[in-house]
């Protein structure tokens, strides 16, 4: 008899999972069988709303046909080749299409295969960059306080997410931190809050003590995601940017979240009109159906490697799955399906609309906050004294029992639907995650 992949298992033992109360979970899963456009089906044959495009990745939503049918076409007609000193067209038809989309100055893409990747890629970059100038003092890197920059010891070393560091060592040598950009007086703004450009600042205070002279790169998320959805301050990327072009410092977007049309442009770099040096991206870049990543460059970092003889490697790194081609077939025909239903620009057309239903949570109880930018939300919990996490976790619980799906970090509540969401699926997040919130104690 055949395997039924859709009825839940009966031994959960043998998967670690990822980021999971493993023992809770198993205790009570939570089993996910199929998916299709905004719902996924659980094993018990519920429609659950999709609150939060899977992983912030799903941002066309789910097993959208023409993904589809890409995959299964290339995955037939070649499955994978090797992107060490050879190459396959779709890799290139994908880069260029990449660089169409993105900010004018983007000239290059290097791939990877996560947003993790793409940020330690990236880094490496970075401090290879200046020592191709014969900057070669240059080897400092500087993150930001609360920020995520996915799983490698260089995103965990510039990230600063507590949990994600505290047992993993000393972790990269030479990594300062700026401060995060969460400020009590800008509780409950809707959209972009007015306090806090100064925090930029700090950096200069980081340069002066170090000298920029050994300062590589800040990397910065445009609008912090996975920590909770801070938002950057009127005027603190700006001033980001001018600090860092003054001192010769490279800056880099981490657009893994809010790539892709998450706040109404196909970048956040074009929302907020700033121009990074580099460009880490994910998530929607295939719609999460394959995984992959990349890093986007501009010219002056590409150039500055393409010295020497011909027939020498420009650059010692990269990947074995580096340009998949059935990932590559995924990313053209996510970026097809993005274009043919307008989707890198529709949170735009429904931010004021979801903005309204979001801040209607405002007077539930133990609601202490909520952010919103684009078609991202997030609703701050009150925590229980002795208990910090709970409260959300139980809400998170209760949510998925009554036919949602959100993210929790910490006591935060985390929204961010696949684009293709309509007012009526808005109004039914919202009024079962407030029904939810009414109930958690």
């Amino acid at each position: 008899m055949p395997l039924d992949r859709k009825s839940a298992p009966n031994d959960l033992r043998a998967f670690w999972m990822p980021f999971t109360a493993n023992r809770q979970f198993k205790s009570q899963p939570r089993m996910l069988v199929a998916a299709k456009d905004m719902h996924y089906t659980t094993s018990d044959g519920r429609q659950i709303l999709d609150g939060t495009a899977g992983l912030w990745c799903c941002n066309a939503g789910h097993c959208r046909p023409r993904i589809t049918e890409a995959v299964q076409t290339q995955v037939a007609e070649m499955d994978y080749a090797p992107a060490f000193q050879m190459g396959h067209p779709l890799a290139f038809e994908l880069a260029n299409r990449i660089v169409d989309i993105a900010p004018d100055g983007i000239e290059h893409v290097f791939y990877c295969n996560s947003g993790s990747e793409a940020v330690d890629t990236a880094l490496k970059i970075a401090l290879a960059w200046h020592r191709a100038r014969g900057d070669s003092a240059r080897t400092r890197l500087i993150g930001r306080e609360r920020g995520y920059h996915g799983v490698g010891f260089g995103g965990i070393s510039v990230g600063g997410i507590v949990n994600n560091r505290r047992v993993f060592g000393s972790l990269l040598t030479g990594v300062d931190h700026l401060p995060h950009t969460h400020l009590p007086e800008n509780a409950f703004t809707k959209g972009q809050p007015d306090h806090g450009a100064t925090l930029a600042d700090e950096l200069e205070r980081i340069v002066a003590l170090h000298g920029a002279e050994t300062v590589a790169a800040v990397i910065v998320e445009p609008m912090a995601g996975s920590t909770g959805v801070l938002l950057p301050p009127k005027g603190y990327l700006q001033r980001l940017r001018e600090i860092t072009r003054k001192h010769g410092i490279l800056l880099i977007f981490d657009e893994v979240i809010t790539g892709f049309g998450r706040l109404g442009s196909p970048f956040a770099a074009q929302h907020f009109d700033v121009m990074p040096d580099m460009i880490t991206c994910a998530k929607g870049l295939t719609n999460g159906v394959i995984p992959m990543g990349a890093v986007l460059t501009t010219a002056e970092i590409h150039d500055a490697f393409m010295q020497g003889p011909e027939h020498v490697i420009e650059l010692f790194h990269g990947y074995t799955y580096s340009g998949n081609p059935v990932a590559c077939a995924a990313g053209l025909a996510t970026l097809d399906t993005y274009a043919e239903e307008g989707l890198l620009t529709r949170a735009a057309e429904l931010e004021t609309y979801w903005q309204d239903a979001l801040h209607g949570l405002k007077d539930l109880p133990h609601v202490i906050d909520i952010r919103n930018m684009g078609l991202i939300g997030a609703v701050e919990l009150a925590p229980i004294e002795g208990q910090p996490g709970k409260r959300a976790f139980d809400a998170f619980v209760r949510a998925f029992e009554a036919g949602i799906m959100i993210r929790i970090t910490g006591d935060i509540i985390a929204l961010s639907p696949p684009l293709i969401i309509d007012k009526d699926q808005i109004d039914e997040l919202i009024g079962t995650l407030a029904e939810v919130l009414k109930q958690t104690g």
